[in-house]
């Protein structure tokens, strides 16, 4: 009675049977449970339950007035129970009539507005299938349907991967649509390339392919380690011939330009990022400055032309995609804005990504990172072609090999779409990308889209990337946008004349917690400069400082979008500082730029390196408000000082942070027009000392003047006040004459706004012929090398002094690999290739974890680990 009082209350008067309340198990083999749905304002449900015989069982969950009720199983009475369920019968003949309780009035049948029948079912689990590729789409299936009889193609996991079928370059559907890469030129701008391969000769192209180390027509590999341009040229276009693997696109053309065997100088350089460039459509480029932590180099004035050239006019226009490795310098501490190739917004940087989707120890991270395609890690690598008939390799991989797997994707796109545009390969790689690791270091952009250091924008999908090439529409014009250059506290950079070094002066101290300054960029600029929607954006800085690795640079949009551009590098010893660098971040792609953005610098607050942040300024490029008026971009004349000689924007305040023992959390945005600190601290003295320069209206230049006109010697001050004055002006026209002779000294120097991969050599020479490193390649061991260069001496002499590394071109997986970064080999221990029947001969690679990088996040302040 109990349990009937707590239901129905007292108002139900005579409870029929109810069992316990509490969740009871169900009896099913003895009796038929139902669900009634009972509205109490016609009768009870003890009413209800005593019509139809049934005991309450208990309430339906939280549903108000629903009930699960049951009557006993009719045990013997077979001929009844066939006939029909006595339950569900009475509460049929109810609904035909109204039926009521005599004694109390009540309407039974209205007060049932449901009632079911309750019958178990069994659901199936939902849980994630075998990760087993059906037969028709594994390699061998791919294999059987497409007739292919390349004995390797089964190994080149990066084509059809069957043990991680959603980490693959994800070509096969794009070849079931009779796209293979006919018609398009990729050149491989290596170290030479092996044209008498059977996996290659059929689709190499002479006409565009030159030997820039020995100035001759073909591009043979002639040294002992010239294997990597063939082996990333098999990558692309090995075809389809039962020689070794098979190609992204391959029935496309490659063609070779061997600059990597030797040094070579900024012109030939120059030349070679042209070379055929009306009729190549991708440059697909494995190298870069050293990837050892250490170094930040990027390319001359001239190099930088070449590619703007390409840029303007290649392709009739269209524009030359550029495809560079990221570099392999993770282990390092290295990270790819210190490059200034890969920092271009010219290049489709390209960082790497292992079979199992993870990301590998030695791929670099950056804010200029746009995709990650396929490549080597947990113990597995890319099989491709190798020099010497009919050899191949199967230990291929770093970053290297990432950026020719993007080649042939963009080789294939450019087949279905030959308009494509430069900049439309950039817009499809940032369309189509695939997230991966989602739980990894992506942040949300003020566009809502994803973008991660490590990823880019994601992994690059072939059959997305064509689906989507196939209807897209052409992008308008580029247009940029530069601002003025924002000098802090005076700071200034001039060149010693005779040491070619830099010479600092001025600038803000950089303190604890860092040093902020903002500039406001507004409509009437954007509309000034045809300006619509953002897509890359340039940082320039100068700063001084006695440890380059200590320094941490970020910049802070209108939206609250922060960009790293500059992470803290142990290995980085440099005393130069940033002597006018330019950065580079995708990360604000399609975001508004109008508002205040605001650039942190800090260090690592060790007293022994200390520093200044003398000034920067800012390039914003973009899609035009209206193409007819947007012009090619040129390249401005160099400059090897600060402030630049242009209109320059002296701040009245600067915002300088004292309140974080590490630099955890970014100072709040300053308040434009006030000498305030971000905390509830005092000001700083130095900080606090800098005022407006624009006088009040009353005050006028000399506040001082007009007390002196009622005293007897106010004539003489007038006169102090004439002479100084003369005395400052001619200082200022002497240093200004002087600053000029220096500047047309200044036509000697090679190199750009960035600092040059051609440096000052041994006694101050500047060397005329420079080494290229690929992006796999480490320093070597030599301990005494150039620090004024920045180039690693090695194993053999040139005659300008610069040290040749005999292994900069080798590239597999460590044995054991550690922060002191082991080289990252390209040959297996037990030799340099493979034939077809030689077995794998993989050889043993360390694991590598999921976006662990080299150990810490130097994305943001705020997740830093302190070291």
């Amino acid at each position: 009675m109990r349990v009937c009082q707590l239901f129905l209350a007292l108002a139900t008067l005579g409870c029929a049977s109810v069992i316990n309340a509490s969740k009871t198990a169900r009896a099913y083999d003895t009796h038929n449970y139902y669900v009634i749905h009972h509205d109490p304002t016609h009768a009870s449900l003890a009413e209800v339950a005593r019509f139809l015989d049934v005991e309450i069982v208990e309430r339906v969950g939280e549903l108000p007035d629903h009930w699960m009720v049951r009557a006993e199983i009719e045990q013997g009475n077979s001929e009844r129970r066939a006939m029909g369920d006595r339950v569900v019968d009475a509460y049929k003949s109810m609904r035909k009539r109204t039926t009521r309780n005599k004694a109390r009035g009540s309407d039974i049948s209205a007060a049932v507005r449901h009632l079911s029948r309750q019958t178990p079912k069994q659901r199936a689990k939902r849980a994630p299938p075998p990760i087993r590729p059906p037969p028709e789409t594994s390699a061998a299936g791919v294999a059987e349907r497409l007739g292919i009889q390349d004995p390797l193609f089964p190994q080149q996991w990066h084509l059809v991967n069957d043990e991680f079928p959603e980490h693959m370059m994800n070509v096969v559907p794009v070849w079931d649509m009779g796209i293979t890469g006919k018609g398009v030129i990729t050149s491989l701008v290596d170290d030479g390339l092996d044209y008498e391969h059977d996996d290659l000769k059929d689709n190499f192209d002479a006409v565009n392919s030159y030997d820039f180390n020995d100035h001759q027509d073909l591009p043979t590999p002639k040294l002992s380690d010239d294997h990597h341009g063939t082996r990333c040229a098999g990558q692309v276009a090995a075809g389809k011939n039962g020689a070794c693997g098979l190609g992204i696109a391959y029935e496309a053309k490659v063609a070779g330009v061997r600059i990597l065997s030797g040094p070579i100088t900024d012109a030939d350089e120059a030349a070679s990022l042209n070379y055929g460039f009306q009729n190549v459509s991708i440059y697909s480029c494995s190298w870069g400055p050293p990837d050892n932590g250490k170094t930040m180099e990027g390319p001359s004035y001239i190099i930088k032309q070449a590619v703007l050239n390409g840029i303007n006019n290649g392709r009739g226009g269209k524009g030359s995609v550029y495809v560079f490795a990221s570099g392999n310098g993770a282990g390092s501490g290295d990270q790819c804005n210190f490059d200034g190739y890969t920092n271009s917004i010219y290049s489709v940087t390209v960082s790497a990504v292992d079979y199992k989707g993870l990301h590998p120890y030695y791929s670099e991270a950056c804010a200029a990172n746009m995709v990650v395609a396929y490549s080597s890690g947990s113990g597995k690598h890319i099989v491709t072609t190798d020099k010497g008939n009919p050899t191949c390799a199967d230990t291929h991989g770093g970053t290297s090999a990432a950026a020719p797997n993007a080649a042939g994707v963009f080789t294939l796109a450019l087949e279905a779409r030959p308009d494509l545009g430069w900049r439309d390969i950039q817009y499809l790689c940032i369309e189509t990308a695939q997230m991966i690791n989602p739980d990894d270091d992506w942040e949300e952009m003020a566009s809502g889209r994803k973008y991660s250091y490590t990823y880019g924008f994601g992994a690059l999908d072939a059959f997305e990337f064509i689906k989507a090439a196939q209807d897209w529409t052409l992008v308008g014009p580029q247009v940029w946008f530069k601002t003025h250059t924002i000098q802090l506290a005076n700071g200034t950079m001039t060149e010693d004349e005779e040491t070619e070094a830099y010479v600092f002066s001025g600038g803000e101290p950089i303190v604890a917690g860092g040093v902020s300054s903002t500039m406001t960029i507004t409509q009437s600029m954007l509309d000034e400069h045809n300006f619509d929607k953002m897509e890359h954006l340039n940082v320039k800085v100068w700063i001084e400082h006695g440890r380059r690795g200590d320094v941490q640079v970020e910049i802070t949009s209108p939206s609250g979008i922060k960009s790293m551009l500059a992470g803290h590098r142990k290995s980085d010893d440099d005393k130069d500082g940033f002597p006018g660098w330019t950065f580079m971040s995708v990360k604000h792609w399609a975001e508004s730029p109008i508002g205040e953005w605001t650039i942190r610098v800090w260090d690592q607050e060790n007293e022994k390196y200390t520093g200044h942040f003398l000034g920067w300024n800012m390039i914003l490029w973009g899609l035009a408000k209206d193409g007819a008026m947007a012009q090619p971009y040129q390249l401005p004349a160099e400059e090897y000082f600060f402030p630049p000689q242009e209109d320059v924007d002296t701040p009245d305040t600067f915002s300088s942070t004292k309140e974080y023992g590490k630099p955890t959390v970014p100072p709040e945005t300053p308040i434009v027009g006030e000498a305030s600190p971000t905390s509830t601290e005092a000001a700083p003295t130095d900080s606090a000392a800098i005022a407006s320069t624009t006088p009040t209206m009353d005050e006028g230049w000399f506040s001082g003047l007009s007390t002196l006109s009622g005293k007897a010697g106010w004539v003489f001050g007038g006169i102090g006040v004439v002479v100084l004055f003369g005395i400052g002006a001619g200082v200022f026209l002497f240093r200004r004459r002087r600053a000029a002779r220096r500047s047309a000294d200044y036509a000697k120097l090679t190199g750009g706004d960035d600092v040059p991969m051609s440096t000052v050599g041994p006694g101050g020479v500047r060397p005329k012929t420079k080494e290229l490193y690929d992006a796999f390649g480490e320093v070597s061991d030599d301990e005494d090398a150039d620090e004024e260069t920045h180039l690693r001496g090695g194993h053999h002499s040139v005659s300008e002094g610069i040290g040749f590394h005999s292994g900069f071109l080798d590239d597999d997986e460590p044995q054991s690999a550690g922060p002191s970064g082991d080289r990252y080999r390209d040959e297996p221990e037990h030799g340099q290739s493979m034939t077809p029947g030689s077995g794998s001969g993989s050889g043993s690679g360390r694991p590598d974890s999921p976006s662990s990088g080299s150990g810490g996040s130097w994305q943001h302040p705020e997740r830093e680990l302190s070291s």
